[in-house]
């Protein structure tokens, strides 16, 4: 392929994209790319969630893109909720990894239509409350939310309130945790600590000290290698049980992640958007990149530049399609 256009990616390192958000993602919607839907050019714009894993997704597609089909690659980090309104809009070119937004998905896929589906990203994505396995060890019945309020008096943090603390992170992320304390009246409290990366760091200190402590966490994460956890079993999920956001009273379903694309990029988005149909990888490959960014502290685009050179059959099935 002529390259007539000089190749640039733009990435963004997970520790800066954090520390500008602080307690969460910040709302970009409206300061979008000026890249995003350009016509006639060869450039792409990818949605990036504050979380590490779909930071490693957006590196190894941004760095293909640049460097094997010589596009220009912009990022832009915008909560999950308002990166839909930015894809509809053309500010956004692609969202990598989508957890599940029945609503956004009806509006702007089948009402709308200025979304078009991108394919699955090939990793399932799960949500639980997590206790560490030292402490599940011990006490094998906290893994039972009935048990939970046992345990209260021995998950007190100074923000709980005199109650058991449920570490939550960014209040930007769908959760239904407040409305599960409540349902199923379990004494705790919720307490967000701003963004993964100061969830993390919580997390990691609390094992160094061998600290009990309940969280909301999600798979696939890199963490689970640094410090091994064990999920505590909520009321099983049923499809429609978590409908109604105040009544919640189940577990979080297993979710198989999902790509989406602006529609006038997919129809037109030639070589770039047919590649990001194609991206798809397993858990354990994002987990690998991941841990490179989040623990290695390599930027995004020097983990990606590791794993594409060590996994190029994996790769190189993307781009046989475009």
């Amino acid at each position: 392929m002529a390259r007539t256009h000089r190749i640039l990616a733009v990435f963004a390192s997970a520790g800066a994209l954090l520390a500008a958000t602080g307690c969460g993602a910040a709302d970009m919607t409206k300061q979008a790319s000026p890249y995003a839907n350009a016509q006639g050019a060869k450039t792409v714009t990818l949605s990036v969630q504050s979380w590490v894993g779909a930071q490693a997704n957006v590196a190894v597609a941004s760095y293909l893109l640049a460097h094997e089909l010589g596009y220009r690659v912009d990022t832009v980090q915008v909560d999950e909720v308002p990166a839909w309104d930015a894809l509809s809009q053309g500010r956004v070119d692609a969202i990598l990894e989508d957890w599940g937004h029945p609503d956004q998905e009806a509006r702007y896929v089948d009402e709308k239509k200025t979304i078009a589906p991108g394919g699955g990203l090939g990793v399932t994505g799960h949500i639980g409350w997590f206790v560490p396995t030292y402490f599940a060890e011990q006490h094998p019945d906290v893994t039972d939310w009935r048990n939970l309020n046992t345990y209260a008096s021995q998950l007190r943090t100074a923000e709980s309130g005199g109650k058991g603390q449920l570490l939550d992170g960014s209040p930007s992320y769908v959760t239904n945790d407040k409305a599960l304390v409540n349902n199923l009246d379990l004494d705790y409290q919720v307490v967000f600590s701003g963004s993964e990366a100061a969830q993390i760091t919580q997390i990691k200190q609390f094992a160094k000290e061998k600290k009990p402590f309940l969280t909301y966490w999600y798979k696939p994460q890199w963490l689970f290698q640094k410090v091994p956890m064990t999920e505590v079993k909520l009321p099983a999920y049923k499809e429609g049980c978590d409908a109604d956001p105040e009544k919640v009273a189940c577990a979080y379903p297993h979710t198989p992640l999902q790509k989406f694309l602006n529609a006038d990029f997919a129809k037109k988005g030639g070589s770039a958007a047919r590649f990001l149909e194609n991206f798809s990888w397993t858990t354990e490959q994002q987990n690998e990149v991941a841990l490179m960014i989040a623990e290695q502290k390599l930027s995004p685009e020097e983990a990606a530049a590791k794993w594409v050179k060590a996994n190029e059959p994996t790769w190189k099935k993307w781009l046989t399609e475009t």
